[in-house]
């Protein structure tokens, strides 16, 4: 069977709260609010990819039923951050009406915490004068960023990184529904990959669908650009031989034979290194400051191939002290 040619995010993504997978507690707080048709204004805080736009756009339906789309606006505060949008796009949609039997509107404001300082005071008035007429759905990563004023009027939803079992959950629902045969090192694979990001893992179950009959742990890791953790835990293994130039060959390695971007290859050793049994818990810290201070300076626009070179020269001269 032909996997399908959609995009695979949006045709699995849930539409009822009952689908949404791996935040159970917060969508059992979630089905009271729709079966009340009433809600207060919310804040969902988390990492990309973890289901706050999915509930978001679930509870709508719930909540309104067939008349959900005319009731119901998402908009991304990343694209328009400034106070403008409010006054304009925002209040606008929050002074009228709801349409149908609905009490309510509901505005999902996504990647909350891009809107600025004035923007999220004008917000703040906008939240209390139409509060009658239109519930406000607040998405962000970092809840620190949203104003006080604002965190004190929502009832605050921190959303937590998926298990692997909830990964594995959804990746077995869609293998059944696109005939996919995955085989087990390929599950480990995607878990790898995604770390909690539901959709870094639909996505790279798509991509590895595509390129192969059977989904594999190889594929996975290829059509991702993203090193296998052996591979690693081999360079971390090398730096602690103090062999600098075997492992400045396999860092080049991966960077370019292999494609793979510095950031995420600093990702990945961070991982490595934080989660690693063997190293002294000194030379673990002075590590990943060693990490920090490298993902800081190529941010900052340095030169990635001697940023990565010293950074294995600093890796080496840590653990060889």
């Amino acid at each position: 069977m032909q996997a399908s040619p959609d995009i695979w995010i949006e045709k699995y993504r849930p539409k009822t709260l009952d689908e949404v997978s791996g935040q159970k507690e917060i969508v059992e707080r979630l089905k009271t609010y729709a079966a009340a048709k009433s809600l207060p204004h919310l804040l969902f805080t988390g990492t990309a990819g973890i289901g706050k736009t999915t509930c978001a756009v679930a509870l709508a339906r719930e909540l309104f039923g067939d008349t959900w789309s005319m009731n119901f606006r998402e908009l991304n505060a990343s694209d328009e951050r400034g106070i403008d949008v409010v006054r304009t796009q925002i209040k606008q949609f929050a002074r009228t009406s709801p349409l149908g039997d609905a009490e309510f509107k509901v505005l999902f404001l996504d990647e909350a915490d891009a809107l600025t300082n004035d923007a999220q005071a004008a917000l703040r008035r906008t939240m209390e004068n139409y509060a009658e007429t239109c519930r406000f759905i607040l998405s962000c990563n970092y809840s620190s960023k949203i104003i006080d004023p604002i965190q004190s009027r929502c009832a605050i939803y921190r959303f937590r990184p998926l298990t692997e079992e909830a990964v594995r959950e959804e990746m077995d629902r869609i293998a059944k529904a696109e005939g996919l045969v995955i085989e087990e090192d390929a599950y480990q694979a995607i878990t790898y990959v995604a770390q909690g990001d539901m959709r870094k893992a639909i996505n790279a179950l798509q991509g590895a669908a595509i390129v192969a009959d059977s989904v594999t742990a190889q594929n996975v890791y290829a059509v991702t650009s993203t090193a296998k953790p052996e591979e690693i835990a081999l360079l971390v293994s090398l730096c602690k031989e103090g062999d600098f130039e075997t492992s400045e060959r396999m860092l080049h390695m991966l960077m370019y034979d292999k494609g793979i971007a510095p950031n995420e290859l600093l990702n990945q050793l961070y991982r490595a290194v934080s989660s690693s049994t063997e190293l002294d818990r000194n030379v673990k810290t002075d590590l990943i400051d060693a990490i920090g201070e490298t993902d800081f300076r190529l941010s900052e626009g340095a030169n990635a191939d001697i940023q990565m070179d010293a950074l294995i020269a600093k890796f080496i001269k840590i653990v060889m002290e």
